[in-house]
């Protein structure tokens, strides 16, 4: 469960660094933009990216939220969920997208939803959902 003080900062801050282990035990790292979403915090991408499939063979992660400075982050390391068009309802993964997509961008509604969901399964994107078991920072 995350404490206030970490939702707080989840809501008013979205840029991110996921890090994801390679085959060979390797890190990989991405930047993406997140939200505070459901447990933890969550993110999309689409088939064939590097962390999508990284995360499928191994839902082990970590990921680094900052401010714009840098100076202030949290980390959530734990699992990953992964909502997929193969592992999700399709009413859920549209209901999923749209919370994701309003929490990452700090509550904004989307100008055009029907158009937002046709995109979301052209790009065949999936919803990550990091579930933290340890979260650490420094916040100012």
């Amino acid at each position: 469960m995350l404490s206030d003080n970490t939702k707080s900062f989840l809501s008013e801050n979205h840029q991110a660094v996921l890090t994801t282990f390679r085959r060979d035990g390797g890190a990989q790292m991405s930047i993406v933009t997140v939200g505070g979403y459901r447990d933890g915090a969550a993110f999309t991408t689409t088939e064939g990216r590097a962390k999508l499939m990284n995360l499928r063979r191994n839902p082990r992660c970590s990921l680094l939220v900052s401010q714009d400075n840098w100076r202030s982050y949290v980390v959530l390391e734990g699992q990953a969920q992964v909502l997929a068009a193969d592992t999700t309802d399709a009413e859920e993964l549209k209901h999923a997208f749209r919370d994701v997509y309003r929490a990452a961008s700090g509550g904004k509604e989307h100008p055009d939803w029907d158009d937002y969901d046709r995109v979301m399964v052209e790009d065949k994107r999936a919803a990550i959902v990091v579930v933290p078991d340890r979260v650490y920072g420094a916040t100012i």
